[in-house]
């Protein structure tokens, strides 16, 4: 798996994805809004969005993050595994790759919300911790970069 940039070439596999991967997860298919411009909603803030792309360049995952008002802190976005290609490592390397680019960045903590009910986001409050994070508040872990 190769990581890249966010580009708009990809937008409509993006939009596919977490599509499919929301579904997969018992939710509805919808998108948030900030997904369907991620250049506005995220690099041209100075923050970034990393997508996890096969040899063919086909589509694997997606992770976002954007600074909080402390600069030193980012919250992560949208971390979503094509939901077929789950459990391969992939989730793993895009954390590890968007961790190393903020520690690169100046950013040292590392916040994540895991989404609603800990019965749909199971996945969410297992992985994260396996990696480092710490529950900090109902919902939210965060991990020292």
């Amino acid at each position: 798996m190769t990581i890249i940039v966010y580009d708009d070439s990809y937008k409509a596999a993006l939009i596919e994805m977490v599509s499919a991967s929301r579904i997969a997860m018992g939710l509805d298919g919808a998108v948030r809004e900030d997904m369907y411009d991620i250049k506005a909603n995220y690099l041209d803030k100075g923050d970034m969005f990393f997508l996890g792309v096969d040899e063919k360049g086909g589509l694997l995952g997606c992770l976002g993050y954007s600074r909080t008002e402390v600069p030193t802190e980012a919250f992560l976005h949208r971390f979503y595994v094509k939901a077929e290609r789950k459990r391969r490592g992939i989730g793993t390397t895009l954390l590890k790759y968007a961790e190393e680019h903020m520690r690169g960045n100046g950013i040292l903590i590392s916040k994540v919300h895991l989404g609603g009910d800990e019965k749909v986001w199971h996945e969410s409050y297992s992985f994260y911790p396996k990696h480092g994070y710490v529950l900090y508040a109902p919902g939210y872990m965060k991990k020292y970069l």
